[in-house]
């Protein structure tokens, strides 16, 4: 299996830097594993047909996306798990489906 690329939107990687340090470590560490496995032990799905994911990380949310056709994981979102899933369908809204890559000519 091919390692994915993993990359953190900014307003999470934002508020990952506020966080306590050892949960900070915990979820920078889910983070990095999300490249060799995409769909750990006990991720949710949240929604089929963006592919979007989450996993948690203690009192942690950690929601991404997947774009298996590009091989890359998107961090779209880490929060509190109260204030996650009071905003999870504004958050799921506002998320794109993932596009499929160029067809070459």
């Amino acid at each position: 299996m091919s390692d994915y690329s993993v990359s953190v939107k900014r307003s999470a990687a934002k508020t990952l830097k506020k966080l306590p340090m050892p949960y900070r470590k915990r979820l920078k560490a889910a983070i990095d594993a999300l490249a060799e496995e995409p769909r750990p032990h006990g991720h949710k799905v949240l929604d089929t047909g963006k592919q979007t994911y989450r996993i948690r990380i203690g009192p942690y949310r950690l929601v991404y996306q997947i774009q298996d056709a590009r091989l890359t994981i998107l961090v779209v979102k880490i929060a509190d798990r109260k204030e996650v899933y009071q905003r999870l369908n504004e958050l799921l809204r506002r998320i794109d489906p993932p596009s499929e890559p160029d067809a070459a000519p």
